[in-house]
């Protein structure tokens, strides 16, 4: 992949006409350019001639970072030092959105390019009609050799290189040759992730590949092998992809919806999620990025628009299942895709809400069945894409993996069935799928649909096996896991809030998104004002700046287990109460009624909260903290013996205390 529009040594660079540079960058940029920015090209190039004379090294214009689908402005190779060069042309003020854009270019290259990993990144920001501001450099509070947003004037930015160099002096340089060999290997967010196949780029660009560590490209491959096959025999499938928490199955849905979505070939696919603040959270970030893009490229859309483009490639299951309850034609897509497809509603759920919501009085299949029904219409070939979650099961009437099985099994037996290779691993729900499917006459059991590897935290893979063992009261092992992974990913635990905050905002740079997560069930929360029963926008929460006080970032309003489901931040405060304790007898499970704690004995619900804590304790990607308050001994609801005792089991597993 070419990530620059246009490279070159510095030298070749200085003695190139600046028209020549204007035309390759114009090429490369593909499209008609606007006079603003041929302007700011040139302008660039002009300060850029001024600073770099007797200077070695390298330059890049326009550097693609594909994670986040915006570009460098310029990328130089000086010495042992990666300049990170942000042009803010006819500014005058530095900004701090501009200074969280610079610093979050140094950060993906620093987290995601395997050659940048260890080297000095030095982000500068330059206001061109700035005349007022001395650069300062400095390393940040982990010293992980990226610097602090340097801002700078233009005549002062050849001694700002010159003083990042010499801050730089003990460093070994670098070798533009081998640096540009590195692989670009990065983890987007699920956002970001939409945003960028939304726009045309590949799997392959926006996620790591290096040889063993996902199969996040092997498993899309074999779905779109299996969308062929029916395509040309055709006939109609089902498969089922599993992962673990993070591993990308959400990823893989979207890939494949976006790569089938192609009307003028008549083909349709839509991607499906029961998850309705996941789907809020994608509409309004892929309409957001639509009419921004479209803005930039001086074109007029408005939002209804936009939506209504974003509207037809995710929607939410349920108002698809509407659709065709009301329509009994078939569905205009060929492929659906089925996000989380474990939590689709049961038959007795199913027939509940058509008979109180819908006044359907005589409704009798579950979600399941009914959803199969609906892609069966189809006269020549259909398929489905189910993508199963294990441990994710968090409320009422969610028939499990095995209720898809068997309404194949009971009114479907025509489709063919691929399943993943650990659809029969416990956590999955699915019974004796393999003993039940024995007498169907199309099953194909395909490794290649299981996602063995955690993607969400780019630090460490096993942060999810950490969260299970540490649920399952494995101790030790527990304690082993914990030990492999804190250098990578810092987990800490405090009684504070107020320190925990501290330390959520310590941590994160740029814009990396942090907030502050809890149990549904977490009622005794209020005296430090958190209250679960106040509804957050997870739109807002998940999207919305920094200067937003209804974002994550105000630490203000809290999410719960159902609004950060398939979602994830960088930093996560993890508030702890006293509806899942431990004790010496185990995690026991409460629920907060009236102005007491009542046991919660049914067995499912005890396993929903156990998930509600799995899935709030894998959302970071880069680390945590966890707050199990101190309690309050005058206060019968809060006593410290409700939360002494988790805390203390965290201790035993091994989280150091802030």
């Amino acid at each position: 992949m070419r990530r620059a529009y246009f490279s070159s040594s510095i030298t070749d660079f200085l003695n190139l006409d600046s028209k020549a540079v204007i035309g390759d960058l114009s090429i490369a940029h593909g499209r008609d350019v606007e006079q603003t920015q041929l302007s700011a090209w040139f302008e660039q190039i002009k300060i850029l001639k001024s600073v770099l004379h007797n200077r070695e090294g390298r330059l890049y214009f326009e550097y693609s970072i594909p994670r986040m689908g915006k570009r460098i402005d310029v990328l130089l190779l000086i010495g042992p030092v990666i300049f990170v060069l942000e042009f803010k042309v006819g500014e005058s003020h530095f900004t701090s959105s501009a200074l969280d854009q610079v610093t979050d270019y140094c950060l993906d290259l620093k987290n995601f390019h395997e050659t940048s990993h260890d080297r000095v990144v030095a982000p500068i920001l330059i206001a061109t009609h700035s005349r007022h501001i001395t650069p300062i450099v400095c390393t940040t509070p982990k010293n992980d050799k990226l610097l602090d947003p340097i801002r700078s004037t233009v005549p002062l930015l050849g001694q700002t290189i010159d003083e990042v160099l010499g801050f730089a002096s003990s460093e070994q340089p670098l070798d533009p040759n081998e640096w540009e060999r590195g692989r670009y290997c990065p983890t987007p967010t699920i956002i970001e992730a939409a945003r960028a196949l939304y726009n045309k780029h590949s799997v392959d660009d926006i996620t790591r590949h290096e040889a063993g560590l996902t199969d996040i490209t092997r498993t899309s491959d074999s779905i779109d092998e299996i969308i062929n096959a029916s395509r040309a025999g055709n006939f109609k499938s089902i498969c089922f992809v599993t992962g673990v928490p993070g591993a990308g199955k959400t990823l893989v849905g979207l890939d494949i919806a976006n790569k089938h979505r192609n009307p003028e070939s008549g083909t349709h696919t839509v991607f499906l999620s029961g998850n309705g603040p996941l789907v809020a959270i994608l509409r309004e970030a892929l309409s957001r990025d639509y009419v921004a893009r479209a803005k930039a490229e001086n074109r007029k859309v408005t939002k209804t628009e936009a939506r209504r483009q974003v509207n037809s490639f995710i929607q939410n299951v349920h108002h698809f299942r509407d659709e065709y309850l009301r329509d009994e034609s078939a569905p205009a897509d060929h492929i659906v895709i089925f996000d989380e497809a474990q939590r689709a509603w049961n038959l007795q759920q199913t027939s509940n809400f058509m008979r109180q919501k819908k006044n359907v009085a005589d409704f009798n299949v579950s979600e399941p069945e009914f959803l199969i029904s609906c892609m069966d219409r189809h006269p020549d070939w259909s398929v489905v894409v189910c993508l199963v979650g294990g441990g994710q099961e968090i409320n009422i009437g969610e028939a499990g993996i095995s209720e898809w099985i068997e309404a194949l099994n009971r009114s479907f037996p025509d489709w063919h069935i691929y399943i993943s290779s650990r659809l029969t691993d416990t956590e999955y729900g699915a019974g004796r799928v393999l003993e039940d499917l024995a007498a169907h006459s199309h099953v194909t059991i395909n490794q290649n649909l299981h996602l063995a590897v955690s993607m969400r935290s780019f630090r460490a893979e096993n942060v999810a096996q950490l969260v299970k063992e540490l649920l399952d009261l494995d101790t030790d092992a527990a304690r082993r896991t914990l030990f492999e992974l804190k250098d990578k990913y810092p987990i800490v635990i405090t009684r504070d809030i107020a320190k925990a905050k501290e330390w959520l905002r310590q941590q994160a740079r740029g814009t990396e998104r942090f907030g502050i997560v809890v149990s549904s069930q977490a009622e005794r929360l209020k005296p430090h004002a958190i209250d679960v029963k106040t509804p957050v926008d997870p739109v807002m929460w998940f999207l919305n700046d920094k200067d937003d006080v209804r974002s994550s970032y105000y630490l203000e309003d809290v999410a719960t287990e159902f609004s950060v489901q398939g979602l994830e931040l960088d930093w996560v405060c993890v508030t702890w109460d006293a509806d899942f304790r431990h004790s010496n007898i185990g995690w026991e499970h409460w629920k907060f009624q009236g102005s007491r704690w009542m046991h919660i004995n049914l067995a499912h619900r005890q396993l929903y909260l156990k998930n509600a804590y799995r899935v709030l304790l894998t959302r970071a990607r880069q680390g945590m903290v966890v707050v199990v308050p101190w309690g309050d001994s005058i206060d019968h609801t809060r006593s410290p013996l409700f939360y002494d005792s988790t805390f203390s089991y965290l201790r035993e597993v091994g989280f150091g205390s802030i």
